[in-house]
């Protein structure tokens, strides 16, 4: 983390001025540069903010404070900006960068976000007067010892605990991570009748609605690829939502424990199409759901096959051109030393173990899917 003496230096007219001057350079370059003062912490500006201006555009224009461990910690802004609660007053835990806390600024009319990091709480205040927002207030201090005395009560309390050990390990369970939501249940039952509460993309839904058995559980996915699952323990479930952001959004939602019943048999010779569902359908466990009617999927973590264009369905959909039992081999024979981009579900090797067993090599020459349906290994030629 930041120390306060650096902080100062941030916050300082010399460094505010360096880093908007070195905006747009190479951060390597402006480290070397004699003529830039306090080279190495506007280096360090420089390079996240440049990052910042896809994950976090506001903070990006509006040349806010980043620590680096901060950011890499944050949601982007297009995760945060989608949860879906409002209300009159919110309580976060878990302040951090604040990138949730601004989102909730714009659905709230007052926030209350805690950070017991007395210097990131600095950050957090004064990246929210640069984002000209008046109704987030920072207080420094630890979720456990504000729950423990506040007297206040709130619409919802938010909460994205942080999921790294002492030690830098990533923690999964939510009894490990800090602040520990299920020992804070009582308090924060006080202080509102309704939490969210984001969690790590590698947590388990079926954990989350079984500790939390009335709650609605979302998947998000952004670009494909799973960033979060929240559980809005407010009572309207139990329903589980996967949730693709992209331009539209799109979702798909089910009762726990709604099933679909599998296909006959896999005629890999009828097949025009193959869906790749995406990472939410996947990691929801809905993909299978999602398909029914549309495509025929053996498993929630497969392809989907079909004679037909699928319509309608959360994922990327490829012509195929030919489905064939999986070898090696003759792919090495036949496509040796070409670019393939490789798709695998299902399938006990990885990426890199297929093109060292086929000789293939990273590119778009071809593209090539790989899975295991009925026991079976199987290559799908995609157009």
């Amino acid at each position: 983390m930041i120390a306060p003496e650096e902080y100062e230096l941030l916050v300082s007219g010399a460094v505010t001025r360096a880093v908007a001057e070195n905006r747009g350079r190479d951060p390597l370059e402006v480290a070397l540069d004699a003529r830039v003062p306090y080279a190495r912490i506007v280096a360090t500006q420089v390079k996240y903010l440049e990052r910042a201006a896809r994950k976090l555009p506001s903070y990006a224009a509006a040349q806010c404070i980043l620590p680096p461990l901060a950011f890499e910690q944050a949601s982007s802004e297009r995760c945060a900006e989608h949860k879906n609660i409002a209300g009159d007053a919110v309580l976060d835990l878990t302040c951090g960068l604040g990138v949730d806390a601004l989102a909730l600024s714009r659905r709230f009319g007052r926030v209350v976000t805690l950070e017991r990091d007395a210097v990131l709480a600095r950050i957090a205040q004064e990246n929210f007067r640069r984002l000209g927002v008046a109704n987030v207030e920072v207080v420094c201090t630890p979720a456990e010892e504000y729950l423990a005395r506040t007297q206040e009560r709130f619409d919802w309390v938010y909460a994205d605990p942080d999921r790294r050990s002492a030690t830098g390990r990533k923690l999964v369970r939510l009894e490990d991570c800090s602040p520990s939501v299920p020992a804070l249940l009582p308090a924060i039952r006080r202080v509102a009748g309704r939490l969210c509460l984001k969690n790590s993309p590698l947590f388990d839904v079926g954990e989350a609605l079984r500790l939390f058995p009335q709650s609605r559980v979302e998947v998000i996915s952004l670009e494909g690829e799973c960033k979060e699952v929240l559980v809005y323990d407010d009572g309207s479930g139990p329903a589980v939502t996967a949730t693709a952001l992209g331009n539209p959004d799109r979702e798909f939602t089910a009762c726990p424990g709604a099933s679909a019943p599998l296909p006959e048999t896999f005629d890999p010779q009828r097949y025009a199409w193959l869906t790749v569902p995406d990472a939410a359908l996947q990691k929801a466990r809905l993909a299978r759901l999602q398909l029914a009617g549309k495509a025929d999927i053996w498993s929630d973590n497969g392809f989907g096959f079909s004679v037909r264009k699928p319509e309608g369905v959360l994922g990327k959909v490829f012509a195929i051109e030919a489905v064939e039992p999986y070898d090696p081999r003759r792919l090495r024979r036949e496509l040796g030393g070409r670019g393939a981009t490789i798709l695998k579900r299902d399938f006990p090797l990885s990426a890199d173990e297929i093109m060292r067993r086929t000789q293939l090599r990273p590119g778009d020459d071809v593209r090539l899917a790989f899975t295991k349906i009925d026991g079976r290994f199987w290559t799908v030629r995609l157009k």
